[in-house]
């Protein structure tokens, strides 16, 4: 497979460590070259592409305003310093996004929000609501709750994640290092920069180093994994140089780097994993016309509805079969067992009624629908 090009991409997301935003002798962002990169999310954004952010620094932000002493925090040290720290890195973004007409909006996760299905499906909304206005999510682990137990660890592996949760089809990982080495090159004055990897293999992994900077969960080991999660879920990823300025703009004009390429697509993939990867929890019973819209490219609306089974709960996986009890396809359910049954049949402004709140337009979105092989059903009109 040839090495892609930036432009060949429609919806990105770019991490961005700790080492390469914080200057760690003042303690603070580094402006200059912040500055540079939000110039290049600025043009990728106003090219017409999503953009999304996973960003750290909320601890390293936070140590320095509460002028903490150098050595290892305790867990809950930590967690205050992330609690002083985000506020200044979201405003951070927000100003040099902002001096180019463009909105940021802040999302912090946890380990749950991309492995749970219901939570899963709230965080994969709300930053499909924001790209939908064209802001740029801001992403990173919410330090201030996440204990050892239950955190990523590292925003490489979080920003796999965030990746396949919004079918985005290429990762970007600005990292100290500009690729992929045969061997880590400080150790190895001969090692050499692989520019595309078609697989991870285990030599692959073998070739992995050991963790960065002082500031930095991460390393190149966590970036091979990263790129696992990603490939696997047909998002493509690219490991980068993130010490010069305009990185970006570099990787666009060809400068060096390595690609980790995927066979799939975002789409195909995610489609898999609900079709083939996840235990259906009920049945939806849909009429002719329903059958129709899905086969159509249509989302499920409770109104197509005619009968409900089992015991689910939102971002379940559920069957949809046709009135003959043939099966049309499935996916992941937007309302609990008790509340379909409530809107059942009805028009999605009755639902709303009827539930009194406004919630999802469909029980089904079709981004979460595998529609199977075609079979025609009359409507009878």
């Amino acid at each position: 497979m040839s090495q892609p090009k930036l432009k060949d991409f429609r919806r990105i997301v770019v991490k961005v460590g700790s080492s390469l935003l914080i200057d760690s002798a003042a303690g603070e962002v580094r402006g200059k070259w912040l500055t540079a990169l939000a110039a290049d999310i600025s043009k990728l954004h106003h090219d017409g592409r999503d953009v999304l952010v996973v960003s750290s620094g909320s601890i390293a932000l936070g140590r320095s305003r509460l002028r903490l002493p150098g050595g290892a925090l305790k867990l809950e040290e930590s967690q205050a310093a992330a609690a002083v720290g985000q506020i200044a890195l979201a405003r951070i973004w927000s100003e040099v996004l902002g001096h180019h007409g463009i909105g940021a909006g802040q999302i912090l996760v946890t380990l749950q929000d991309t492995e749970e299905r219901r939570r899963y499906l709230n965080a994969r909304s709300t930053i499909s609501k924001l790209l939908e206005w064209r802001t740029v999510p801001v992403i990173n682990e919410n330090d201030t709750v996440a204990t050892n137990e239950i955190r990523y660890g590292d925003n490489d592996r979080l920003a796999a994640r965030v990746a396949t949760m919004t079918s985005a089809d290429l990762l970007v990982l600005l990292s100290d290092i500009d690729g992929l080495y045969t061997a880590p090159p400080g150790l190895n004055p001969g090692a050499k920069l692989i520019p595309v990897v078609d697989s991870v293999t285990a030599d692959i992994e073998a070739m992995a180093g050991a963790a960065g900077s002082e500031l930095s969960r991460g390393g190149m080991r966590t970036k091979i994994e990263a790129a696992k999660i990603a490939t696997s879920a047909g998002t493509h990823m690219l490991i980068a140089s993130g010490k010069i300025e305009h990185p970006l703009q570099a990787i666009a004009d060809g400068g060096k780097c390595t690609w980790f390429l995927t066979p799939a697509n975002p789409v195909t993939a995610r489609k898999r994993w609900i079709a083939g990867s996840l235990e259906p929890r009920g049945v939806l019973i849909i009429d002719a016309g329903a059958v129709n819209a899905l086969r159509a490219g249509k989302s499920l609306l409770p109104a197509g509805v005619t009968r409900i089974e089992g015991q689910f709960a939102r971002g379940d996986a559920v069957v949809v079969r046709g009135p003959d009890g043939h099966e049309i396809g499935r996916g992941l359910i937007a309302y609990d067992a008790d509340h379909a049954e409530q809107i059942k049949g009805h028009s999605s402004a009755e639902a709303a009624a009827i539930l009194g709140v406004s919630g999802r337009t469909e029980l089904i979105h079709r981004d979460d629908l595998v529609v199977s092989g075609p079979r025609e059903y009359e409507t009878g009109k």
